[in-house]
């Protein structure tokens, strides 16, 4: 935390993902209207006291859909990654420490998986899985599965030749003591670098789906759902597309800006500062 805290741009990230997490979390405590509720008699109406970041083409209010559409991006986020994790985890643990045959079978899946890009990829599976947040969680989390099992094999590599390694092989340890208790631990803080790398990507990944119509379904906020709503009023009301557009900006860079600042105080040798 000393460290964290004489980083400012890893602290200033740190600040912000945590009000994007604090604001999913109390959202509807937050939310000053009802997300869902139209108001026509207030219908386009422009930023101000009563509604600080304008209302939508049927009155409803964009600060409070804002509010909820941060919990759907913080639900994916974080469910996604974990996903990810419980997967990608134990094939690059056997694929890193058995090699051979396991290594083979899970390194070319992994190609596979890798030779479509993260966007495409996550399309292609909640088009097949069916529009809903829950699948667009699936989706989103299954497209990230390769980079974690690249980045727990290479540690897993890496660690397996090291000294506490041998003696606890020397000592009578099991391949699950070994991996368990010394090779998956001193993984661990490349694992949580990973893990903020992948929280920014599955935000956007979100907002992308629920865009095109395969990820959470209208009237429910989404910044995604709002974007796209959004087209058809950019000369008349562009605080639409702006605040929102925003609201993934700042989520995303928050989390990347934590991420460079967490990679450079748990791995100081790579350190860009």
């Amino acid at each position: 935390m000393r460290a964290l805290s004489r980083n400012r741009l890893a602290l200033t990230g740190a600040v912000i993902a945590a009000v994007f997490v604090l604001a999913a979390l109390l959202a509807p405590l937050i939310a000053p209207y009802d997300p869902a509720q139209p108001d026509f008699g207030n219908a386009l109406a422009a930023p101000g006291r009563s509604h600080w970041l304008g209302t939508d083409d049927l009155g409803r209010d964009q600060l409070s859909r804002i509010v909820h559409g941060a919990r759907a991006s913080m639900q994916v986020g974080l469910l996604a990654v974990v996903l990810a994790f419980l997967v990608g985890v134990p094939l690059g643990l056997v694929a890193g420490y058995y090699g051979r045959l396991a290594d083979s079978i899970v390194s070319r899946l992994t190609d596979t998986m890798l030779a479509f890009p993260f966007l495409v990829l996550a399309v292609g599976l909640a088009a097949v899985l069916g529009p809903s947040l829950t699948n667009a969680t699936i989706a989103i989390g299954i497209s990230q599965i390769p980079a974690v099992i690249r980045i727990t094999r290479a540690e897993t590599l890496r660690l397996k030749h090291t000294d506490y390694v041998a003696a606890a092989i020397a000592n009578g340890g099991g391949d699950a003591t070994v991996l368990g208790r010394h090779i998956l631990p001193n993984a661990t803080s490349a694992l949580i670098v990973q893990a903020t790398v992948g929280i920014p990507a599955a935000i956007i990944g979100e907002a992308l789906l629920s865009f095109l119509g395969l990820g959470v379904q209208p009237p429910d906020p989404s910044l995604g759902v709002m974007l796209s709503g959004a087209q058809a009023f950019l000369a008349p009301a562009p605080w639409l597309a702006v605040f929102p557009g925003l609201a993934i900006v700042a989520a995303t860079l928050a989390f990347n800006l934590l991420g460079d600042g967490l990679r450079d105080i748990l791995d100081p040798r790579g350190a860009t500062r």
